[in-house]
């Protein structure tokens, strides 16, 4: 079973503007246990006393979920993360020549040394951690690097291996580009030597791939994948957890593992501490996601939502509705009549002509008609015209 994690609180904070207060992380921390997710990482403690309160108090929360801290490739920020009482802990370190010679100014073998010497120091403080060593922009690193790094992780306490599309780098066409060929390299190389971590990846979506390259991870036989609320994170985001759940269902995992109706009040609750909107076309989150208008989707979904249905929103705890426009037709019109409560007008079909009309032409403002609340407004005002024009004829 493939297993999540969910960094909403850690990458997801490293969005441009977003802060989650302590309060606040562990509300999410409580949805996403909710949900299922295995591992919560909360954030890194040495960068602000804020993070390492609320990876402690997340740690102390009883979550079925592990509870995760990032760290810095250095033992003072290792024991900051260790001090939060963490069930899990990430390391980072880079091999790329560019940032081993630029940024670094060490040589590779150093940086192994280094590797080593913080992992094993984790290690001998809390036996039962799990440690994860991350090549940082491992796709763009040499893979003898990725390699000799990764082997020297595991044999010193590293239980898992990320492999992280840092960049957004990688494409499931590309032969050598894929966090596929990533997956199955580090794996077959290190199972060489016995060595079998766990295979973690971490997929970036500055060219839009991030859920396309977790499935194809998963399809390589990767163990774990991270994922964030909304996508969030640096620059365009990482892998979106509800996204990323549809698939998975989709290519047989057990559908009843995820308990999907929390999503919604999670995406609501992230979306309003983050002061960022979902798009209204956003796949399985978004408004519109299970909404449909054009005049034929609307008279089909009326018989039938699997004609132009792929998801059932029952999963999610929701249901598909209708929007009403410059597109509607009648069939819109009865099932929106029908929605507020308002059965007995769908056989006055001169009503309903009119309302229809009225819709059209309220569209050209360009801006959507609540149904709740227009809806009720324009029926009113149309059986007015209704009954002046009787009057008027009779």
């Amino acid at each position: 079973m493939i297993q999540i994690l969910d960094s909403t609180l850690r990458e997801g904070e490293q969005t441009p503007g977003v802060y989650f207060s302590p309060e606040t992380k562990l509300v999410i921390a409580q949805y996403l246990d909710r949900i299922g997710i295995d591992i919560i990482e909360v954030g890194n403690p040495a960068v602000d006393s804020d993070i390492a309160l609320a990876i402690s108090q997340i740690a102390h929360a009883g979550l079925k979920a592990k509870i995760g801290a990032h760290s810095l490739c250095r033992i003072d920020c290792v024991q900051k993360a260790l001090d939060c009482d963490v069930d899990f802990l990430g390391i980072f370190f880079s091999v790329s020549p560019q940032r081993l010679y630029r940024d670094y100014n060490i040589c590779l073998e150093k940086a192994i040394d280094k590797i080593v010497e913080v992992i094993s120091y984790a290690r001998t403080q809390k036996n039962d951690l799990l440690i994860r060593y991350t090549p940082e922009d491992t796709v763009r690193s040499p893979i003898e690097n990725v390699i000799a790094a990764t082997k020297a992780a595991v044999k010193a306490g590293a239980n898992i291996i990320s492999i992280a599309d840092t960049t957004g780098y990688t494409n499931p066409f590309h032969p050598q580009r894929s966090i596929y060929y990533y997956v199955k390299t580090v794996k077959e190389e290190l199972g060489k030597e016995g060595l079998y971590p766990q295979i973690e990846v971490h997929c970036h979506n500055d060219k839009g791939l991030a859920v396309a390259n977790a499935l194809d991870a998963y399809r390589a036989g990767a163990d774990i994948i991270d994922v964030a609320v909304m996508g969030l994170g640096e620059r365009a985001g990482i892998v979106d957890l509800a996204e990323l759940l549809i698939n998975l269902i989709d290519m047989d995992e057990e559908e009843n593992f995820w308990q999907l109706s929390y999503l919604k009040d999670l995406y609501d609750f992230v979306s309003e501490q983050s002061h960022i909107s979902i798009p209204p076309h956003q796949a399985v989150t978004g408004k519109n996601a299970f909404t449909h208008y054009a005049g034929v989707h609307v008279k089909a979904v009326a018989k039938d939502e699997r004609l132009y249905q792929s998801l059932n929103p029952e999963i999610l705890g929701i249901k598909s509705s209708v929007a009403l426009g410059m597109q509607s037709g009648y069939a819109a019109v009865e099932l929106a009549i029908k929605q507020i409560g308002r059965e007995d007008l769908v056989r006055n079909k001169d009503l309903i002509a009119k309302i229809l009309k009225e819709i059209k032409e309220i569209s050209k403002r360009g801006t959507p008609i609540d149904i709740e609340k227009e809806l009720p407004e324009i029926i009113e005002r149309c059986t007015i015209k209704q009954l002046m024009t009787k009057m008027i004829s009779g």
